[in-house]
């Protein structure tokens, strides 16, 4: 990637800091959602096809994502995020954080945000391994519930949801 300084402040925002990159990458880090299909469906914010398409191309051509086939369908590609990209939990956790101290969110889609923030360092990296193991396929080094189902529980009482499907990301 080409930047126009050295500074890694600079670096990382000319990476991912634009709108859809970070919502892309929250959308498969908190909602697991893993093909375009579900990422450009279950957009909250309206994603346009062809805005999706070329942020997962920068985002698989920096390594912050794989693609694999998916075997359950020929036309279709699972994304996973990388390494590189589970290591931008913890300013995911900030960003939402900031975003519930200044900003409007609502309660149900900043009830994960606020649980996070308050897990600290600890749930972070536990939410780090259960990412590992979902997109890297390392195993859990915690036992029991996901910090990803926590999560997802606490989203579904604040929205007063008890089917199966959200369709709804943390911020």
């Amino acid at each position: 990637m080409k930047t126009r300084s050295g500074c890694p402040v600079n670096q990382t925002i000319e990476l991912i800091g634009d709108r859809w990159t970070m919502v892309i990458l929250r959308d498969i880090m908190f909602g697991n959602r893993r093909t375009f299909r579900e990422l450009l469906g279950n957009s909250l914010e309206g994603i346009a096809s062809n805005i999706l398409s070329a942020r997962l191309k920068m985002l698989l051509s920096e390594g912050l994502l794989t693609r694999k086939p998916d075997p359950g369908h020929k036309q279709k590609s699972i994304y996973s995020l990388t390494e590189k990209s589970i290591e931008l939990v913890p300013l995911m956790v900030q960003l939402g954080a900031w975003g519930r101290r200044h900003l409007s969110p609502t309660h149900e889609l900043s009830v994960r945000a606020e649980l996070l923030e308050n897990g600290g360092n600890e749930m972070w990296e536990r939410f780090q391994d259960d990412l590992r193991h979902i997109h890297l396929g390392h195993p859990r080094k915690t036992p029991g519930m996901t910090v990803l189902e926590l999560l997802d529980n606490a989203y579904r009482k604040a929205a007063g949801i008890t089917g199966q499907e959200t369709g709804q990301s943390a911020d």
